[in-house]
C-alpha cells in the first residue's frame, strides 16, 4: 500500500508554496499573480477471471503560476513543487508574459468577488483500505456477476480510491484550499448466444466509501444488464420518441453547459448565442447547480478564479436564465461572472418526475437507448447524430434489445420536444437527473 497521505499537512504545505510563489512573482515584476497547486495519491486493484491483474499506486502533484504585466499573461507549471523549481517556474511565467500580446480582458477577477463563505463541505473521507482488503472487495464483485447464469467471460472489476488537496491563491491575498476523495467500483462482463457476444457494465462512486453499493450488488447489476442485450437486432427506420438512459440524459445536460459556457459564446462556437432569456425547453423544466451542497461530487465554496460559488438557475421555467461564466469570458461577453471558472457544480434538475414505466407508455413505439457511441455532436450547430444500442419499444413494452443503429436530431428541437423526466435518478456523478423522453428523433436502422 502506498505511504499514508497527510491531507492536513499536504494542505499547510501547498498554501505555503502558493504565497511564496505569488511573493516572488510580485517580487520580479509582476502587477498581478494567481497559482494553482495539488497533490492526489490513490490505489486501483484490477481482477479479472479471479485473479489479480494490476495493482497501481499513483502519487500526482503540479503547481501552475500564471502573471499578468499590465494586461499582458504568461503561464508556467511544473510537477515539483520544491523551491528551486517554484522560483523557474515564475521565472518562465515572467518571461512569456513579456513577449504576448496585451489582452483587455486578462487578469484576476475582482477582489470583492472573492470567496469569504469557505465552510467543510464534507467531500474528504479517506478509505484506510489495505491493498489485499481492495483486491477481496474487487474479487468478491466479479465473482458476483461470473455466478448469474448465462455470463461466460469477464473484462474484470476495478476498485478504485484516492484522495487529494488542491489550492487556489492569488495577489487579491485570497487563499482557498480544499480536501477531498473519490472512491469508486465497476465490473465488465460478457455474455454469448448464438448471434454472438454482449458486454456491459455497472459501477458504484461516492465522496464517501460508506455510499458505496456493496460489491456483490454491482455484480449482479452488471450481469443483469449484459444479459439483457442477448438477441439484439436493428430497429426499424423511422421517426420515433427516444428515451435516453439517466447516464446518457447526464451528458444531454453537458451538452447543454458547454453550449451555454462563455467560452463557446465568445468564440461564437455554440447554438447558443445570443439567447438569453429566450425560451429552449417546455416550461415545466428548470437547472440550476448547487456548489455549497454538502457531500456532494463537485461541491466547492470558490470557483477557479477563486470567486466565490453560488447557486446559479441555468434554466428558468424553460428558458435561458444564465450563461456559465468565469471572470474572463464575461468580461469578453461585457458581462459578469457567474462564478463558474472551471465549470457548473452540482447540477440538478427541478421538474416534475414519473416512473420510467410511465415514460414507455406515453413512448408508445419507439426506441430506448441505454448506450451511445461516437462523437457526432456539433456545439456550434447543435445537430446531434450518435450510434446506438438499447430497447425498441411496442404499445409501452418493452419487446427485444436492439444494436447498430443511429440516433439522430438537433439540440434545440431535441430540447424543445423533451415530453418527461424519469424518476430512475442517477447520483453517481455531478449531474443528477432520471430518464429524458424525447420526441420525434430519427433511428436509422434497417
Amino acid at each position: 500500500m502506498a505511504q499514508a497521505f497527510d491531507a492536513r499537512a499536504q494542505q499547510e504545505r501547498l498554501v505555503s508554496r502558493a504565497q511564496q510563489a505569488l511573493a516572488l512573482a510580485v517580487s520580479q515584476g509582476a502587477d498581478a499573480a494567481e497559482v494553482g497547486a495539488s497533490v492526489d495519491q490513490g490505489v486501483e486493484v484490477s481482477v479479472r477471471l479471479g485473479e489479480v491483474e494490476t495493482v497501481e499506486l499513483s502519487r500526482d502533484q503540479g503547481i501552475a503560476v500564471t502573471v499578468y504585466v499590465g494586461q499582458r499573461k504568461g503561464s508556467a507549471s511544473s510537477t515539483d513543487a520544491g523551491e528551486d523549481s517554484i522560483r523557474a517556474t515564475v521565472e518562465r511565467a515572467l518571461s512569456i508574459a513579456r513577449y504576448t500580446g496585451e489582452d483587455a480582458a486578462s487578469g484576476l477577477a475582482d477582489a470583492d468577488l472573492m470567496a469569504r463563505d469557505v465552510p467543510d463541505l464534507d467531500v474528504h473521507h479517506p478509505w484506510a483500505l489495505s491493498t489485499e482488503e481492495a483486491t477481496t472487495l474487487a474479487l468478491e464483485c466479479e465473482q458476483a456477476g461470473r455466478d448469474v447464469a448465462g455470463i461466460t467471460q469477464s473484462e474484470g472489476a476495478t476498485l478504485s480510491t484516492g484522495e487529494g488537496v488542491r489550492v487556489y491563491a492569488n495577489s487579491h491575498g485570497f487563499v482557498g484550499s480544499q480536501k477531498g476523495s473519490h472512491h469508486g467500483l465497476s465490473c465488465l462482463l460478457i455474455a454469448e448466444d448464438g448471434q454472438g457476444m454482449q458486454r456491459d457494465f455497472d459501477y458504484t462512486s461516492a465522496r464517501d466509501p460508506e455510499a458505496l453499493r456493496a460489491p456483490a450488488e454491482v455484480g449482479r447489476e452488471a450481469a443483469r444488464r449484459t444479459l439483457r442485450r442477448l438477441g439484439a437486432r436493428r430497429p426499424a427506420t423511422g421517426t420515433f420518441p427516444v428515451l435516453f438512459d439517466p447516464s446518457l440524459a447526464g451528458g444531454l445536460v453537458g451538452h447543454l453547459m458547454g453550449a451555454l459556457a462563455g467560452g463557446a459564446l465568445y468564440r461564437q462556437a455554440s447554438f447558443l448565442c445570443e439567447r438569453l432569456n429566450t425560451p429552449l425547453f417546455p416550461q415545466w423544466f428548470s437547472l440550476e447547480e448547487r456548489p455549497m451542497e454538502r457531500g456532494a461530487m463537485a461541491s466547492s465554496p470558490f470557483d477557479g478564479d477563486g470567486v466565490q460559488t453560488r447557486n446559479n438557475r441555468f434554466i428558468n421555467r424553460g428558458t435561458i436564465a444564465s450563461y456559465m461564466l468565469s471572470a474572463y469570458s464575461a468580461r469578453r461577453l461585457e458581462m459578469e461572472t457567474t462564478g463558474n471558472a472551471g465549470g457548473a457544480r452540482n447540477l440538478r434538475i427541478d421538474a416534475p418526475q414519473e416512473p420510467v414505466e410511465a415514460l414507455l407508455q406515453r413512448m408508445d413505439r419507439g426506441v430506448w437507448v441505454t448506450e451511445l457511441m461516437g462523437q457526432g455532436v456539433n456545439g456550434v450547430t447543435g445537430d446531434y447524430s450518435r450510434g446506438a444500442s438499447g430497447f425498441w419499444v411496442e404499445n409501452g413494452k418493452v419487446q427485444y434489445p436492439v444494436e447498430e443503429f443511429t440516433i439522430a436530431g438537433n439540440l434545440e428541437q431535441m430540447f424543445a420536444n423533451l415530453i418527461g423526466i424519469g424518476d430512475d435518478l442517477d447520483t453517481r456523478g455531478s449531474i443528477h437527473t432520471g430518464s429524458w423522453l424525447i420526441d420525434g428523433m430519427t433511428v436509422a436502422g434497417d
